[in-house]
């Protein structure tokens, strides 16, 4: 094995549903000349952390840092870093990675499929179907034409956005730092959110769970929104108060709502959200794909290749410490 070629262990934590034995596949087929660990037990994570380098999981605490003397770079799983002890792992020196990018493509067609269900109201065709019913019903709206907001500019929502312009849609972008601007006609800050809402036909919640967001669409937002606007959450549940919206459906002010994260999460099976027809709801899985693991392994290969280059862990892809 080349000197170049340090150690990679994978904790076991899964993804959506998938299995990290997958991931550990994934990566030694693409890196052949690396020593790729899948750490599934307390003995084999002391084993493998020991000498490993670059370790990849969804998180790490101190105590399997403290195992892994040797490391440089977490490659996490996930988009957020928030979770994980940051103060600790810039003390150490260790480069930390995150799976910015890898959701895009996956979320940005759960959001269209939800979107032209409403638009072309086809749960009623499918409702008629059920029921052997061979007759006609009208379209709810055309998409083309109408506005799309888009709350959180990250790599998320630059993939809704970029799938949205296919439909001949005009695009409003939301995001903490408007002057960075984006990919959407107009951009705004989160303080201009009420000004854009009344011109939104299709509202889709793209953004991190912070201070700034946390009910940043409530009683007044939802009010703000056109009677038939459509409210779409991709988010995180805390981003919208939910007895809030459960009011603004109840009263019509909105058309529907499209949430594939709740608050409270998991969703009570007694809660009101349930009963509502024009209230699409999955269990977060939106981030899901069967090609995960393949993208995460696209990050983390660019990043051993540069390590191997230059002997480095500075200039990482998706480096966010």
């Amino acid at each position: 094995m080349p000197t170049d070629s340090p150690p990679i262990t994978v904790l076991d934590h899964d993804a959506h549903g998938i299995p990290a034995a997958d991931y550990v596949d994934v990566l030694r087929r693409r890196l052949p000349d690396h020593s790729v660990a899948l750490a599934r037990t307390a003995a084999e994570r002391r084993d493998h952390l020991a000498d490993a380098r670059i370790v990849a999981g969804t998180s790490i605490d101190r105590s399997t840092l403290d195992e892994a003397p040797e490391l440089r770079l977490f490659a996490c799983n996930a988009a957020g870093v928030d979770h994980l002890p940051l103060d600790l792992l810039d003390e150490r020196g260790v480069a930390v990675t995150n799976a910015s990018g890898v959701h895009g493509p996956n979320v940005a067609e759960h959001v269209l499929g939800w979107v032209l269900t409403f638009t072309r109201r086809l749960d009623e065709g499918r409702r008629r179907q059920q029921r052997r019913e061979w007759r006609r019903f009208q379209s709810f709206t055309d998409l083309a034409g109408s506005t799309v907001t888009v709350v959180g500019l990250g790599a998320i929502g630059e993939a809704l956005v970029q799938r949205f312009d296919a439909f001949d849609v005009d695009t409003i972008g939301v995001r903490h730092t408007p002057s960075k601007g984006g990919p959407t006609d107009e951009v705004v800050g989160y303080d201009d959110l009420l000004a854009v809402l009344p011109r939104t036909d299709v509202l889709v919640l793209a953004c991190p769970l912070t201070d700034a967001t946390d009910g940043l669409v409530g009683e007044r937002a939802l009010d703000a929104l056109p009677t038939d606007a459509i409210l779409v959450n991709i988010a995180r549940g805390g981003v919208v108060d939910t007895s809030a919206l459960v009011d603004a459906l109840r009263s019509n002010a909105i058309h529907g709502a499209a949430l594939d994260v709740t608050d409270p999460e998991p969703l009570p099976t007694d809660h009101d959200l349930w009963g509502f027809e024009n209230v699409f709801l999955t269990p977060h899985v939106a981030g899901h794909t069967p090609d995960y693991w393949e993208r995460r392994a696209d990050i983390l290969v660019e990043n051993v290749e540069r390590i191997a280059e230059t002997g480095a862990y500075d200039d990482l892809r998706n480096r966010v410490l």
